[in-house]
């Protein structure tokens, strides 16, 4: 699901000056420099499943819980594939939500409804909709791809605590809601530890916090905690997981947009 972890076209364009990549611009060569290690210590986990509990907070302090089952299989040379069903409540029961990330073209994603039995594709202009009602968007959903954004290192910075580089990134799909992200990445394991969302008026969006990390066969950190604020409607969604284990066995067959409506 989220390794949780984007430009607008020349008409949209974001009122922020994108930076340039140049060779000799030691910032930008600096966060290309810590995304890229990040990524690079989060390899060759093949594959995983997962339970989980996603909590839907509105501005009154009302909550929603649903339960959910995560698949995820790692894709050699391109962007992973991911599943997500519904398991409670009978209202989104059944619901399955298919996604095949790209590093360099527009992600695909399916979503199935049972209500309408029907699987229906998400248009990349839609990427940014909230999905299934929470603070996560559908690009959210996708894995994290170092070629999908241009990167700028800005500071160091103490982070409740922990030591973190702080790394500005710039999305490169046009259909993207952001027009940046800021991440903390703990220095001591790259993880990343906070991100701030920015719409496409530039206005602060969202927060992500990941907290309650667990280590996973001596070397992938998974948090078991994720919650994402959102900083206009004051709704906020957190994500608990309950168990996630690696290497299940999992295949290409087990993620096919033609068996949606079949997902277990």
């Amino acid at each position: 699901m989220l390794r949780l972890l984007p430009s607008l076209s020349l008409l949209l364009l974001p009122l922020i000056s994108l930076p340039t990549q140049a060779d000799d611009d030691p910032a930008v060569a600096r966060g290309h420099e810590i995304v890229t290690e990040a990524d690079n210590r989060d390899k060759g986990w093949i594959n995983t499943e997962s339970t989980m509990k996603m909590e839907l907070s509105n501005a009154h302090g009302d909550v929603s819980v649903r339960q959910l089952r995560t698949k995820a299989l790692e894709v050699e040379g391109d962007g992973d594939k991911g599943l997500t069903i519904f398991d409670q409540p009978l209202d989104v029961k059944g619901t399955a939500f298919l996604t095949f990330s790209h590093a360099l073209e527009p992600d695909d994603q399916w979503i199935y409804l049972p209500a309408l039995k029907r699987v229906k594709r998400i248009s990349s202009r839609n990427k940014s909709g909230p999905f299934m009602g929470s603070e996560f968007a559908y690009e959210d959903m996708a894995s994290f791809e170092v070629e999908k954004y241009d990167y700028r290192y800005l500071r160091d910075e103490m982070l409740d605590g922990i030591d973190c580089f702080v790394v500005e990134s710039y999305p490169r799909d046009k259909n993207s809601g952001y027009t940046r992200l800021v991440t903390w990445f703990d220095k001591a394991e790259y993880r990343a530890q906070k991100i701030n969302y920015f719409d496409r008026k530039n206005a602060a969006l969202k927060t992500l916090r990941f907290s309650e990390f667990k280590h996973y066969l001596d070397q992938y950190w998974r948090p078991h905690r994720m919650h994402m604020v959102n900083h206009q409607t004051g709704k906020s969604t957190v994500l608990t997981f309950d168990e996630i284990r690696f290497q299940t066995g999992l295949s290409d067959r087990d993620f096919n947009k033609n068996s949606l409506k079949r997902a277990k």
